[in-house]
């Protein structure tokens, strides 16, 4: 697996919390046109993450706050302070697997996150806000776009 140097102190990795997003489109009618910004066209870590900024401040900062630890619920930034740890801490309420990989933080965010509405986003808005949260912290995957197989050979760096 490929262990990410960080340029940064700490990883920022998404937890995300938020309001349940609008209802969709009824099949009927036509679908808008996805815009440049739109998750699912965009083909680069930088363009992901870009996008993953303002997803995160709509979906994630009303619990992990703005910075990622100064929420109500556990950071998601600062690895050197205990944010993210291997295990779940004994109190978690949602979490009972490791955190070895991205690819572990993603499958548990998916599943469980925004914790009113688990997995009621796209699979690339999830991507695009983990994209915004490593980059944050000095993170940059080049021309790759981040995705499951991805993100499931990254190791979460630890001290």
């Amino acid at each position: 697996m490929k262990t990410i140097r960080l340029f940064a102190p700490s990883l920022v990795l998404f937890a995300c919390g938020g309001s349940t997003p609008p209802p969709a489109t009824p099949a009927a009618e036509t679908a808008p046109a996805q815009t440049a910004a739109s998750p699912a066209s965009l083909g680069t870590f930088a363009a992901q993450a870009q996008a993953g900024q303002e997803l995160y401040a709509k979906n994630c900062a009303g619990c992990h706050g703005a910075h990622g630890n100064d929420g109500k619920a556990p950071p998601v930034v600062g690895l050197d302070k205990g944010a993210l740890p291997l295990d779940p801490p004994p109190t978690a309420k949602f979490r009972k697997t490791q955190f070895k990989t991205v690819g572990d933080v993603a499958d548990f965010v998916v599943k469980t996150m925004p914790p009113k509405a688990p997995g009621s986003l796209s699979a690339d808005e999830y991507f695009a806000i983990l994209a915004f949260d490593l980059q944050a912290n000095g993170i940059d995957l080049g021309d790759k776009k981040l995705d499951g197989p991805l993100a499931a050979t990254l190791e979460i760096p630890r001290k």
